[in-house]
């Protein structure tokens, strides 16, 4: 691995895949099994949970959470304290793997602050979302969507 920088207080998993020139900053948590592209910044304060899937030149940035089950494709903004989620209806005293649903992130995509982006859904090629938005379904590539829930503009 060439030009890796691990801030000596994050927690990276010697499980973790992690490609060429990354940057992970203070206090972040990247999991086993996690897979990380070239050419990518993690913030401050990520959690980038197992299996995880990050491609190529993606800037994440401060407070990001990124749950099992998403894939993010390759050149992805995800701004600050942007949440995704994997399990649509969650229950303190039950959790199942298998209850988990997958979320996909396309490449190209923009993801303003604060976003949440909930579980089981595709955002397409080159689609930018709003800071703030609630992100609630699908959408198809070339979009720009924001609000609570969100909507195409």
């Amino acid at each position: 691995m060439s030009n890796l920088f691990i801030h000596n207080t994050a927690l990276v998993s010697e499980k973790a895949v992690l490609g060429e020139n990354i940057k992970i900053w203070h206090f972040s948590h990247i999991r086993e099994n996690s897979k990380i592209g070239n050419n990518v910044t993690i913030g401050q304060n990520v959690y980038i949970d197992k299996n995880v899937v990050i491609g190529d030149n993606c800037k994440i940035q401060n407070n990001v959470s990124i749950y099992d089950g998403v894939t993010i494709g390759n050149n992805v903004f995800i701004g600050p304290s942007v949440v995704f989620t994997n399990d649509k209806y969650p229950n303190v005293n039950y959790w199942d793997d298998t209850l988990k649903l997958n979320t996909i992130i396309c490449d190209n995509v923009s993801i303003g602050a604060n976003s949440t982006i909930l579980p089981g859904i595709e955002i397409g090629q080159s689609t930018l979302i709003g800071a703030g938005s609630v992100v609630t379904k699908t959408f198809k590539d070339n979009r720009k969507i924001y609000g609570n829930p969100a909507k195409e503009v």
